[in-house]
């Protein structure tokens, strides 16, 4: 974890990034949050190893192993700097369970002195609701309809408030899309993806500013987010609006998961 930040305060980021990925397919294991949605965000389908619990671990996979097989999924542990107990990392490469997709979890200390939000010339913005979102991320990225569903069921019964974004160009073409979720001081910024043939204009560096500056009138003072750590463009952008790295997390499955 990065010092520069309060341990308590990214303790509770965590927190809110595991509120906004909340899907209504979850039960508890033993102190472990199992989440098998049939979505695209492996945080919606993965085992969140949250507190310690009492059984031993490899007790507790074997339980959650029929959870995921009957909802069709691969199962996937996530870790993070907060997963309990200490060891599960090297317990689950002991038992070959491959490192996938290393995240950054970046944090923006304060929302005072933003930069102000602008777009490209013929670029317009546009709110809308949880399943048009769904739809609009899931077209740009080619996600398949189940995943696009699931998205929107999620956003439509998440414990905390999303608000989505979409950005449209001169031929009113959905060009980027991106949305926050805002929780007592703190605002996760989600789901920003432009077009491939539209990168490089400072269209997502507009969403984003657009985001956080609506998400201060409501209350906000701490931004987060999550990342890919080899999307540097992404993470360039996030580094100009005034994010920094706080914390790293990956994931454990069988055969990548």
């Amino acid at each position: 974890m990065n010092p520069a930040f309060d341990p308590t305060l990214l303790s509770r980021i965590e927190d809110a990034g595991l509120n906004a990925s909340a899907p209504p397919q979850q039960r508890w294991m033993d102190g472990w949050l199992l989440r098998f949605s049939p979505g695209k965000a492996k945080r919606a389908r993965c085992i969140n190893a949250v507190s310690d619990g009492r059984l031993p671990i490899g007790a507790k996979l074997a339980l959650c192993e029929p959870v995921f097989s009957a909802a069709e999924l691969p199962l996937i542990v996530r870790i993070t700097p907060f997963s309990r107990p200490l060891g599960l990392d090297a317990y689950l490469e002991q038992r070959g369970m491959e490192r996938i997709d290393d995240t950054r979890v970046m944090v923006c200390a304060t929302l005072d002195g933003l930069p102000p939000a602008r777009l490209p010339p013929g670029c317009r913005l546009e709110r809308v609701g949880h399943h048009a979102f769904a739809q609009a991320v899931g077209q740009l990225r080619g996600s398949p309809l189940v995943q696009r569903q699931a998205h929107a069921e999620r956003l439509e019964h998440a414990p905390v408030p999303f608000q989505g974004w979409i950005v449209k160009d001169e031929d009113a073409i959905v060009i980027a899309c991106g949305q926050m979720a805002l929780e007592a001081e703190l605002v996760g910024v989600y789901d920003v993806y432009t077009a491939v043939s539209h990168r490089g204009r400072g269209i997502a560096r507009g969403l984003c500013l657009h985001l956080l500056h609506s998400a201060r009138e409501q209350g906000g003072r701490v931004g987060y987010l999550q990342v890919e750590g080899d999307n540097h463009p992404a993470r360039k952008v996030y580094q100009g609006i005034g994010f920094a790295d706080a914390y790293a997390y990956h994931y454990r499955g069988a055969d990548g998961g």
